[in-house]
């Protein structure tokens, strides 16, 4: 029921975040995203990462939340989200519009343009979640950064993202989207595993998936700090609060 919800804010945001179109070249060194889960311009930012089927560490600044805001100010002279910090330029960047052209600017395949933003229905999007992902509670920080396997428009990442975000942990998030074009995709991982043979997933970061750990569903959590590792969003979310929650 919670996933179902969830699904809510993906319709909103017209299913973006959804599929990944691809990139014309990983960064050498990866981007750094301060973030909070439930803020309308972070939305779109985080759409576009998907999209371009890019990796990015996420560090969390939810409302009221100390643990990266000192960091955040100091890297930017202001504590306001979402921040992308790209060590391969030195460029530092604040806000959806100016983030977003420049990830298709440094990324994006020839001819591809930035999407346009449609913050208006971010804000619709980001009202239906509640308080989800937007207020800091308390938590243990973990010695190493999580791996969080997610694509955004997935309602099943996105209650992880929410739980990640408000106990502030940070993880490096593999952005899986769908294939362009390929319904396979879009099947439940059970049908589309038992009935479609040599099932192989078209992108690069999907097959890194099932290579890792042995299924094409999100989201996938590993925790080198324990060596857990495991898919369910219920399951992801107890560990989470039992590991991390204060």
């Amino acid at each position: 029921m919670k996933a179902v919800i969830a699904l809510g804010t993906s319709l909103v945001r017209l299913g973006r975040g959804a599929v990944a179109t691809g990139n014309r070249g990983e960064p050498s060194k990866i981007l750094e995203l301060y973030d909070c889960e439930n803020d309308p311009e972070c939305r779109p930012v985080r759409e576009a990462l998907t999209m371009l089927d890019l990796e990015v560490m996420v560090y969390p600044v939810p409302r009221n939340g100390k643990r990266f805001r000192r960091r955040l100010t100091e890297m930017s002279d202001s504590d306001q989200v979402p921040f992308l910090h790209d060590p391969n330029t030195g460029e530092r960047l604040q806000g959806a519009e100016v983030i977003v052209d420049y990830l298709y600017s440094q990324f994006a395949r020839e001819g591809e343009k930035a999407p346009m933003k449609l913050l208006a229905l971010a804000i619709v999007a980001s009202t239906l979640r509640g308080s989800k992902g937007r207020n800091a509670r308390p938590s243990e920080a973990p010695e190493q950064p999580l791996e969080l396997y997610s694509f955004e428009a997935s309602p099943y990442a996105r209650l992880v993202r929410e739980t990640l975000c408000e106990r502030e942990v940070p993880y490096l998030l593999h952005n899986v989207g769908k294939g362009p074009g390929k319904m396979v995709e879009y099947l439940p991982p059970v049908l589309r595993e038992n009935r479609i043979k040599d099932y192989l997933p078209d992108t690069e970061n999907r097959r890194k998936l099932v290579a890792r750990g042995g299924h094409m569903m999100v989201p996938y959590l590993v925790d080198p700090n324990t060596g857990a590792a495991m898919y369910e969003s219920a399951d992801i979310q107890t560990y989470l609060l039992t590991t991390y929650g204060a």
